[in-house]
């Protein structure tokens, strides 16, 4: 598995319903994170690669991540060791923009495995953008977040947001599993 990083997406105050500023809350961030935690402590155990993407609105006019806020800080339940890299971006799409293909290839690595929030947005596209450059990836849906929504006048529960992401996910791109099967995989 020396192959296979960690990719931690958006895990970020805005989005923590127990963050006293929170902007943009989702439902189940902080299981979320807890899954995603210890998926993190096993990469830093077994001394496999760990890269945080964090988002940073453009504009001091959107309604989250505003530029330079403690809301658009990473979350202190998987903040980053000063080793591991941390990707900022401005985009859903975590490699639009940014560097973390170029992090990947000098890692070696072929393999990932995806958390992080929103499951419908920045999870679905960075896997989607993944697997189109040719990584194997595996998400564990247990270690994504999302909200609920509203389309022409419908309006979705975030539990239906996310498996339907989940499944359209694992349906065509990607292995999608709960943290602990994941576990399982990298210890082998």
């Amino acid at each position: 598995m020396s192959n296979t990083a960690l990719i931690l997406v958006d895990f970020q105050n805005d989005y923590y319903p127990s963050y006293a500023g929170a902007k943009w809350a989702l439902s189940g961030t902080e299981t979320a994170a807890s899954n995603a935690a210890k998926l993190l402590a096993e990469f830093r155990n077994l001394g496999l690669p760990v890269i945080h993407v964090r988002h940073e609105s453009s504009s001091d006019d959107a309604p989250f991540f505003l530029p330079k806020s403690e809301g658009a800080k990473i979350h202190i339940s998987v903040t980053p060791l000063e080793q591991e890299p941390v990707i900022l971006k401005h985009q859903i799409n975590s490699f639009r923009g940014t560097k973390l293909q170029n992090i990947l290839d000098e890692l070696n690595v072929d393999k990932l495995i995806i958390v992080g929030a929103m499951s419908h947005m920045c999870i679905d596209a960075v896997t989607r953008a993944a697997v189109d450059i040719g990584y194997e990836c595996n998400v564990a849906h247990d270690a994504c977040a999302t909200l609920d929504l509203e389309f022409n006048g419908v309006m979705v529960p975030a539990i239906q947001v996310h498996h339907a992401f989940m499944a359209a996910l694992s349906f065509g791109y990607c292995n999608v599993d709960s943290t602990e099967k994941l576990l399982e995989l990298i210890r082998q």
